[in-house]
């Protein structure tokens, strides 16, 4: 038996009760003072760390779930928010990745159910706690990056991993785009690879004797890496864009060359932080009405996060 959402339910209210936010720690997207605010139920309510799963109100911190999964060596890939911790459905809702997609996988990919309230004030499911109960079409991945238009979160299980015993961050200065390619042909499953065009980070995850190999390799093979306390900050890099990961040594070998801008990409997942936006393509016309289409099906009326386009995070 799940959580009770009736109370949340009733609280969002039908189609007929006007325009609604859900509001979290906002350290993503403000709501507007203008609309009602609703926030998510929160805490945990279950959690199997030999199935590795866990059952939480979306209202929760991140930061809390983290410390509370701590305590038994797991985590959830879940990045927390721009000022702050923020919160679970917070983080789900804006669907960003973060650095460590290549390795720990995308933010998507942690959402294994959700129990959401619709548009009319209903309780739907949708997704299962394991893959082999989910059939028909995954409406978790829907939800996930939908800013809360397509409905307001109220109860997730998400996947958990193991914390890994070794974090480390490495740097190589006048790297190409061949000691990219071979820093994610030798590394094992390196859990980032970060790339301005001139200077290469990566971060190795898992045992500490086979981190210790793996740089040993990889100095006798190409340079000796340099330890570092973490990845470049990308603060001044506030634009992302999502290309071809076959795409990233070109487009980074014409921004050196040109010297139209700084950029850093992630390697093997086609994500480029950018100091300036990339022009728009032809296909985000494209993606744009289908956003639009979604939205009639599952927020008519419109009253679910009024204003907020789900163009504004396109890339996930």
């Amino acid at each position: 038996m799940g959580l009770d959402l009736s109370p949340f339910a009733e609280v969002v209210g039908p189609a007929s009760s006007g325009s609604v936010w859900i509001a979290g720690q906002q350290s993503r997207l403000t709501a507007p003072s203008s609309i009602r605010r609703v926030t998510a139920p929160s805490g945990i309510y279950d959690l199997q760390p030999d199935e590795m799963t866990v059952v939480c109100g979306a209202g929760m911190s991140i930061d809390e779930l983290q410390d509370s999964l701590r305590a038994v060596g797991q985590y959830v890939n879940l990045p927390r928010g721009d000022s702050g911790s923020g919160t679970v459905g917070g983080a789900l809702a804006t669907g960003r990745s973060d650095i460590y997609r290549l390795g720990r996988g995308a933010t998507r990919d942690t959402l294994l159910q959700a129990r959401f309230v619709n548009h009319d004030g209903q309780v739907v499911s949708a997704g299962g706690p394991t893959v082999k109960n989910v059939s028909g079409f995954d409406l978790c991945r829907l939800l996930v990056g939908s800013l809360g238009q397509l409905g307001f979160l109220g109860e997730v299980i998400l996947r958990t991993r193991p914390i890994p015993q070794s974090s480390r961050w490495f740097m190589m200065s006048e790297a190409g785009p061949e000691i990219v390619e071979a820093i994610l042909r030798r590394v094992y499953r390196p859990a980032s690879v970060l790339w301005d065009g001139h200077k290469v980070w990566f971060c190795i995850e898992g045992n500490s004797r086979d981190c210790d190999e793996t740089t040993r390799h990889l100095a006798a093979d190409l340079q000796s890496p340099t330890e570092v306390a973490g990845p470049p900050t990308l603060d001044h890099y506030p634009f992302r864009q999502s290309v071809p990961p076959a795409e990233l040594a070109e487009l980074v070998q014409s921004h050196v060359q040109q010297e139209t801008g700084q950029l850093v990409v992630e390697a093997g997942v086609g994500i480029v932080h950018r100091q300036t936006p990339a022009e728009p393509k032809a296909t985000e016309k494209t993606i744009e009405l289908l956003h639009q289409r979604l939205l009639q099906q599952f927020n008519p009326t419109g009253r679910l996060n009024p204003g907020v386009s789900l163009t504004t995070v396109s890339t996930l």
